[in-house]
């Protein structure tokens, strides 16, 4: 490896211990219990926020991954914490399966049932099991495998979004606003495949592999479209439903699907999602990238708008991404690309005076200040995993 890319490696490496010493210091609820459900670009606390499942379990994935990939004991009291008041509050224990979002005093305000949420419950619990050898964890996360294969699993493949408390059918399905309101969507599938991938680690299940193959082969045959994207809405019958690219849903994906395969022990599943990934990263370095190596968000085939704005996740996830290609396939543009990424994450991403890192910044690098530091939305998910990811080789 280059000395460019191994200086990349120890700074990931640093920047990941600042990212859990800001969410260590700024984020704990001691007062009402469990973390801050926003803190504003300013790096002011907003005390009464609602608090999200998304963000809370995801805040249980990162401490728990790190505490594990680096054997420290020193986050066992957060992830003990996340644990705890996942299971207190946002824990249904009528009609079984997590709740969407509390107020801030830890009351449920929104009961739907949002099946990317059942599963990424299921992601913080494998890894916080494997933390802790908690049983009640695992029971918990094999109980929601088991609710959403009884309940979302489509008759014609696949899983759909979304339900009510009681898990009965519901008409708006929308993950968030700015979601379209289809019954099948790649994003809570790629979610589903990321936790059945984790659980599988922990639960050694028939109908669990068989599931999380099915996933793969959805992603391969379903998902992914000629123009090596991954197609993102879609009716219950599989017609699609939208034209727009996500490109940081593209990259993200073609290394999620590879650790999935990767669990089922299937060499000949493994090799075909290892030549889809370099034909997606491929078709990603030609599309994604603007003129200063940073990723833009979307682009619209029907309109042919690009929207040109920087996301903070999509930077690390190519990260990510373009070192898995690399991995496959050794050629210097991976590298190449993800050292420009790197810049200009440092550049303009990372907020040197607050902490933390813009939630995105405009074309010109401008971050838009409305955004916030921690929210439902903006977790520490992508840029820990990432950066423990990056961070493997260094010394």
């Amino acid at each position: 490896m280059s000395k460019p890319y191994q200086q990349l490696q120890n700074e990931c490496k640093t920047e990941l211990g600042n990212i859990l010493e800001y969410w260590s210091k700024n984020t704990l609820d001691e007062k009402n219990g469990g973390f801050f459900g926003q803190i504003n670009h300013f790096n002011i606390v907003i005390p009464e926020a609602s608090k999200g499942i998304i963000l809370n379990t995801r805040i249980l994935w990162s401490f728990s991954a790190v505490s594990n990939h680096f054997q420290t004991e020193t986050y066992n009291d957060i992830c003990d914490r996340a644990y705890n008041y996942l299971k207190t509050h946002f824990n249904d224990t009528s009609s079984k399966g997590v709740f969407w979002e509390l107020d801030y005093l830890g009351n449920p305000i929104n009961k739907r049932k949002q099946v990317y949420a059942q599963a990424f419950s299921i992601y913080a619990l494998s890894e916080y099991y494997i933390l802790s050898k908690n049983e009640a964890a695992k029971d918990w996360a094999i109980e929601l495998f088991d609710l959403i294969e009884k309940h979302a699993k489509d008759e014609q493949s696949g899983y759909l979004e979304a339900f009510n408390e009681d898990w009965s059918p519901i008409e708006d399905m929308r993950l968030s606003d700015k979601d379209m309101n289809a019954e099948k969507t790649m994003n809570t599938h790629l979610h589903i495949l990321e936790a059945y991938t984790s659980l599988l680690k922990i639960y050694d299940d028939d109908n669990l592999k068989d599931s999380l193959k099915t996933l793969v082969n959805l992603f391969q045959n379903k998902f992914l479209n000629s123009n090596n994207h991954y197609d993102l809405f879609f009716d219950k019958n599989w017609n699609l439903l939208s034209n727009t690219v996500s490109y940081g849903h593209d990259i993200e994906t073609a290394w999620l699907v590879i650790e999935a395969a990767k669990v089922l022990n299937d060499d000949a599943l493994l090799e075909d999602v290892k030549a889809t990934a370099i034909q997606v990263a491929n078709t990603f370095l030609e599309e994604a990238i603007d003129s200063e190596g940073a990723v833009i968000n979307e682009k619209n085939l029907s309109t042919n708008h690009t929207d040109t704005d920087r996301h903070w996740w999509p930077q690390v996830e190519a990260l990510v991404g373009l070192k898995y290609a690399n991995d496959i396939k050794k050629d210097e543009k991976y590298i190449d690309s993800s050292l420009k990424i790197w810049e200009f994450t440092k550049k303009h991403i990372i907020d040197h005076k607050n902490g933390e890192w813009h939630f995105r910044v405009d074309k010109n690098g401008k971050p838009y200040t409305e955004e916030d530091k921690v929210s439902m939305w903006k977790a520490p998910y992508h840029t820990s995993r990432a950066l423990i990811i990056l961070s493997n080789n260094c010394t």
